[in-house]
């Protein structure tokens, strides 16, 4: 088999569709590859067999692409998720058992066709990022052989980036699923908490824990969010996915705002800092403004999952192995874990009110911005510093990540770049809860943008998405009372809006005084001739106060869709024809200012 055989989801689709090849065919080659591959980068704790892969095949027999989304799609999983009838040991053996269900998450994609390959290698109990935490080996990186794959989603990191699985199930409760992505040129999604399901999972800290996809790109990221994002009855930590951030709010970035940190540390690397500005550089062409914002709050978050009592979460899971067969968990994990049993609930609890200041604090700065740009590491470490000092050096690899979870954000780390040595670079980018698919959207621009080669292929070669993007905040345009300064803008302001530009129709509008008021209001109308520009200007309110915005509005006022004069088309007024009975016309004065100001 071809090693640099394109896996992406709707290549293979094709290919299947075609006749080019086959589930069976596929999954054979792959496994072959799979098993070669292992005893140099450890990446399987399991290696599905011929039997055992055989069920899902037969399930394929008479299907095909159309009726199945993930039809043949080969996929990895983290050997602390259940796979029905297949050990799970979180890299632990003394802990293994063999469930008799799969994780809620296994069983989807099983269900929309994607086929098990195996699982794989992890840092024990999921505490680490790096790879090198496991009984079962270490986990090297797939370009440099002298450098870790990341962690703890060592092996599923490395089951994408080899090229023997399309995708991989992931976890991330401080960077497990974003490290490693980096390290390896892929896409890692950590989506908001809870909209995968983590029922079936082996808990690390149960309230932060994220299932993750590894993807060669962040387009294939959004198909499999958009698939299994549903809220579990399985899963109390469960939650719904707002209808804002479903598989069509992945489309095309315009103007965005992003938050770059004005404190960064790259830990003395030369070559980080020249990398970043390089990506800063790539938003801005890419329609973003960059806004330097204070990284010190999220950074003190972020100290507060090792350094305060969530280790005692962690030992909740491992502690009780710990206590009565100490030599079955790793000395480095008994390291992190030691002080947990020490912890008291007033230490909790006062840890809990800081970290809720600190996401007070942070949550202000993160309403100014779309999202946040940040490196996905400060600088990359060689396995011989990891064995030299195993906690410091795992601990830089998550200065960018490890408050993410405290926090609730969504996060997704992009390839970026590749240092002098040929090692994958990539950047994180993040923001509020819910707007996953928008961050997928931006990292897809990204990719696009630096052209750099994926797996299996030079660089991405399908067309940009049509459709705009959509996150949890939603663009109004105005052209009267509700103007800045003027008598109604109180209901953009009440429900957090926040203004982002003023500007111009397309010349295609009338604008009329209206009868009656106060307060007085025009009414916009789109006309096909005898149009002209008028004044607007373009605001933002969380989504969910659009639906009181709207049901606010007298007629014969309503929202509909307004032309700006670059050609977009943006959510604003509109006024219904027989709102014209009486009517001024106003449309020389070029805006309803104007208009306010010639009547004194």
């Amino acid at each position: 088999m071809n090693d640099t055989f394109d896996l992406r989801l709707n290549t293979l689709r094709a290919a299947y569709a075609s006749g080019e090849t086959t589930p069976r065919r596929l999954i054979a080659q792959l496994s072959e590859k799979a098993a070669a591959l292992n005893p140099e980068f450890k990446l399987f704790i399991h290696l599905m067999t011929a039997d055992e892969l055989e069920p899902y095949l037969a399930a394929l027999d008479g299907k095909s692409p159309a009726e199945l989304p993930l039809f043949g799609v080969p996929f990895a999983i983290k050997d602390n998720i259940d796979l029905a009838g297949i050990p799970t040991t979180a890299a632990c053996p003394a802990f293994a058992y063999t469930p008799g269900t799969s994780a809620t998450i296994v069983d989807q994609l099983i269900a929309l066709g994607a086929v098990p390959l195996g699982k794989c290698n992890l840092d024990q109990f999921a505490t680490g990022l790096n790879g090198t935490r496991s009984p079962y080996g270490e986990c090297r990186n797939s370009v440099l052989p002298d450098y870790p794959s990341g962690g703890s989603s060592a092996g599923s990191s490395l089951a994408v980036a080899l090229g023997v699985a399309s995708f991989a199930l992931g976890t991330d409760t401080a960077g497990s699923g974003r490290v490693p992505a980096a390290l390896n040129n892929l896409v890692g999604l950590k989506a908001s908490r809870g909209l995968i399901s983590t029922a079936g999972v082996v808990p690390a800290c149960r309230t932060l824990d994220c299932v993750t996809y590894f993807t060669a790109t962040a387009a294939e990221a959004s198909q499999l969010l958009a698939l299994t994002a549903r809220l579990d009855p399985r899963d109390a930590y469960s939650r719904a996915n707002p209808s804002w951030n479903d598989g069509s709010a992945f489309g095309k970035v315009a103007r965005f705002r992003f938050g770059v940190p004005t404190n960064l540390e790259f830990l003395g690397c030369s070559e980080s800092p020249t990398l970043f500005a390089a990506t800063v550089e790539h938003l801005q062409a890419m329609g973003g403004e960059p806004v330097g914002i204070d990284f010190g709050p999220f950074l003190e978050a972020a100290r507060l999952l090792y350094e305060g009592p969530w280790v005692a979460e962690r030992y909740s899971v491992a502690g009780e192995l710990i206590e009565q067969q100490p030599d079955a968990v790793l000395p480095v994990i008994r390291a992190v874990l030691e002080k947990a049993p020490g912890t008291t609930a007033v230490q909790l609890f006062r840890a809990q009110y800081r970290l809720q200041e600190l996401k007070a604090i942070c949550d202000q700065i993160m309403d100014e911005v779309d999202c946040v740009l940040t490196p996905a590491y400060p600088r990359p470490v060689t396995l011989d510093e990891l064995h030299a000092e195993p906690v410091k050096r795992n601990s830089d690899l998550g200065y960018y990540t490890n408050f993410m979870n405290m926090l609730d954000y969504a996060a997704v780390a992009v390839p970026a770049g590749t240092m002098r040595s040929g090692l994958p670079w990539g950047v994180t980018l993040f923001g509020r809860v819910f707007t996953d698919q928008y961050l997928l959207s931006l990292a897809d621009a990204l990719q696009r943008e630096t052209t750099l080669p994926l797996i299996g292929i030079n660089a991405i070669d399908t067309p940009a998405p049509a459709t705009s993007a959509r996150n949890d905040r939603a663009r109004v345009v105005v052209c009267g009372a509700h103007l800045d300064g003027l008598p109604l803008n109180w209901q953009l302001r009440q429900r957090g809006g926040r203004l982002l530009e003023a500007t111009q129709s397309s010349p295609d509008y009338k604008l009329y005084a209206l009868a009656g008021g106060p307060p007085f209001r025009p009414g916009m109308v789109r006309v096909t001739e005898g149009g002209a520009v008028i004044e607007v200007e373009v605001w933002e309110i969380p989504s969910s106060e659009l639906g009181s915005f709207l049901s606010g509005i007298p007629a014969p006022l309503g929202l509909g869709k307004v032309q700006l004069a670059d050609g977009r088309w943006e959510t604003g007024f509109i006024c219904e024809p027989y709102g014209l009975d009486g009517a001024q016309d106003i449309t020389g004065f070029g805006g309803w200012r104007a208009y306010i100001k010639s009547r004194g």
